[in-house]
């Protein structure tokens, strides 16, 4: 059993969890004591990829959501047709295939396993 003091609407109670096995009874009860303030632990998170540079001329891809880039389905610098899914996106558990605006070449900005935000460019299309 693990024991922990929680605090709900200003009202401290104590509580005991068994952390292993079959269900176990919980039982709250009031804490007439002071509890000092826990300070939260920093949680640790998947480092940002930096974006490549973006070519200057061409039709940028932009991100419609923020997700992550789960796969490239075109290589570096391969010719496209509009409408074609060039990536991946995942965004709350569901793919979504990103298609290119036009035809073209495409130049990723990004590349798979990255964590992108809403209107993040990328790929553009030349």
């Amino acid at each position: 059993m693990r024991n922990f003091v929680i605090t709900v609407n200003g009202k401290s109670y104590d509580v005991a969890v068994e952390e292993v096995g079959g269900v176990a009874p919980v039982i709250a009860t009031p804490v007439v004591k002071s509890v000092a303030p826990v300070t939260p632990t920093p949680v640790a998170t998947a480092p940002k990829t930096t974006p490549k540079t973006t070519p200057a001329n061409g039709e940028k891809v932009l991100s419609p959501f923020p997700g992550l880039i789960k796969g490239l389905l075109v290589g570096e610098g391969e010719s496209v047709k509009k409408d074609q899914p060039i990536l991946v996106l995942e965004a709350m558990k569901m793919d979504n295939d990103i298609t290119a605006p036009c035809d073209g070449t495409v130049s990723f900005c990004v590349a798979k396993g990255a964590n992108v935000e809403s209107d993040s460019v990328l790929a553009v299309i030349s």
